[in-house]
């Protein structure tokens, strides 16, 4: 009998990819986008530059990539070693177990039953992280909760392509049909010289659209995967989940600890303290700096610190399990609070996160050289995720120093010239999707392709919204299968999901969602939209 054909492992994709980078950077020519100053302003302006054929950093590529990643990884080991510390005090075991209960007593009324109380529960999810992506562009964040989701999904019947969904392509649906995103419309519009987060209404439509889509697609695979499980393409990958599900290795003790108490008074203290010192925290919906942004001013951090008083005394009393669960709610809290009030980043919401693995360790009466261990071993187990996202880094690098990547982008726009509103319109989408497999990351794309694309759309007659709708979109749907995304490469590992398993699934979605993204691009240039 023939041996089984195996697929490549995902590092070895990466790097094939890597060296088919190498060598087009001998036969693609060299250039780069200067800044020129001209009557207009200071534009961007491509000019011809000599390449630079890479050769032994072929084998450097890992080194730099990991270097320019660097603080993603540093964020997925740190979430993996604070979320290894609360699962060892299976909290989250509990946590899900309760929520099933209760949603399963949901069942009792006619109409639940009729819809069902997990499609009920999993839309509800897809749109909330759908909204994070669209107002404040959530993307890196989704890996901290891939991690509390898959377990989730696997517990209620699923799989871990369904745990992924409800969080990371929940977001980068929202992140594509952005509405307020000021990492891809905010940039995008403010380059482009149009209104801050003008054509407010269209983009509002569009994200409704793309969110019910996503949430019924999700649903009818998820419908499936509960009737025959091994109908997933990971049935085996996600023995490893199901190993884990509360129940089946260890009976949960719930117990009350003089510990836990002791957390809780230091967290309050805290928590006192920086209400004094924040007694107010502006909201920002958009660009922090710029004058149109929504902003709201509210008592943030006063309020969750009495939220917090008042829900941990009872949890306290019935588990320290639970308690645990309290410190996972609000770190999730003060998460969005830092996110929109604060402008936090990676490293803020990754030391959020490590504090919150301390005192989930102290709170089940660890000792120091436990929570140490625990830590440690978390870290080790997501490091073979934090180390590709290192690898598929190097993709970038690859092009960046071999100088073909800003003429790759130049021919790409040169495509267009000579067509009408929506082929142009259609080849401007294109465009910008085959670009984010390369540069993954919004704000970069925008910078470099917006003073490009707007003065063209001028000339074709095209409306500047609509061509930032096309980017929007471009940017967006792509984000799912690119192996150039750290983002998406470290949900995946965190989620233990190989990316050509992956790449199988979502294919036929990011198709759907590119033809859809086409469809709604069409009232940009055929009607007369508001804002537009």
């Amino acid at each position: 009998m023939a041996a089984t054909r195996k697929f490549p492992h995902t590092w070895l994709i990466i790097f094939f990819l890597i060296i088919l980078s190498a060598v087009l950077t001998w036969f693609v020519p060299g250039g780069e986008y200067v800044e020129v100053e001209t009557e207009a302003g200071t534009q961007l302006e491509y000019q011809r530059v000599d390449n630079q054929p890479q050769t032994w950093e072929t084998f450097s590529a890992f080194f730099k990539g990991f270097k320019k990643q660097s603080g993603i990884i540093i964020f997925i080991l740190m979430i993996g070693g604070a979320f290894w510390i609360m699962n060892h005090s299976k909290a989250i075991d509990v946590g899900i177990l309760s929520f099933l209960r209760k949603a399963r007593k949901l069942e009792r009324h006619k109409f639940m039953k009729r819809i069902g109380v997990d499609n009920v529960i999993m839309g509800l999810i897809i749109f909330v992280f759908a909204v994070f992506g669209a107002v404040f562009g959530m993307s890196e964040e989704t890996i901290a909760f891939v991690i509390i989701l898959v377990p989730l999904a696997i517990s209620m019947g699923y799989d871990s392509i369904v745990g992924v969904c409800l969080v990371y392509v929940a977001a980068h649906v929202g992140f594509a049909g952005a509405v307020l995103n000021p990492f891809t419309i905010g940039i995008a519009q403010g380059l482009a010289d149009v209104p801050l987060f003008s054509g407010f209404e269209y983009r509002l439509f569009c994200f409704f659209i793309l969110t019910a889509v996503t949430i019924i697609w999700v649903l009818l695979y998820a419908k499936k995967i509960k009737k025959n499980p091994q109908k997933s393409l990971m049935y085996e990958e996600d023995e490893y989940w199901r190993n884990r599900k509360t129940g089946e290795n260890e009976e949960i003790k719930y117990e009350r600890t003089t510990a836990s108490w002791i957390v809780f008074g230091i967290i309050q203290a805290v928590l006192i303290i920086f209400a004094f010192i924040y007694p107010d925290t502006t909201m920002t919906i958009g660009d922090p700096e710029h004058a149109d942004s929504l902003r709201m001013h509210l008592p943030a951090i006063p309020i969750l610190a009495g939220l917090f008083l008042i829900l941990s005394i009872p949890l306290l009393r019935k588990s320290y399990h639970f308690f645990i669960l309290n410190i996972l709610l609000f770190t999730i809290l003060f998460l969005v609070v830092g996110v929109m009030g604060y402008q936090w980043y990676i490293m803020e919401i990754a030391t959020l996160f490590f504090a919150m693995g301390i005192a989930s360790g102290i709170a089940m009466s660890k000792s120091g050289n436990a929570i140490t261990k625990l830590f440690i071993e978390g870290a080790a187990d997501i490091l073979p995720a934090a180390l590709v996202v290192g690898l598929a880094g190097g993709i970038i690098v690859i092009l960046e120093d071999g100088k073909i990547i800003s003429t790759l982008l130049y021919n790409m726009a040169s495509i267009m010239e000579g067509t009408g509103k929506v082929t142009s319109v259609g080849a401007m989408y294109v465009i910008q999707a085959v670009i984010n497999i390369v540069i993954p990351s919004g704000s970069a794309k925008a910078a470099l392709t917006m003073p490009i694309m707007a003065p063209f759309s001028d000339l074709i007659g095209l409306s500047r919204q609509a061509m930032i709708v096309a980017f929007q979109f471009g940017d967006g749907f792509t984000n799912m299968f690119t192996p150039t995304s750290g983002v998406l490469i470290g949900a995946l590992g965190i989620a233990r999901v190989p990316f050509h398993k992956w790449f199988k699934w979502v294919l036929p979605f990011v198709i759907t969602l590119l033809i859809l993204g086409f469809l709604l691009l069409l009232p940009t240039v055929l009607m007369d939209l508001p804002g537009f």
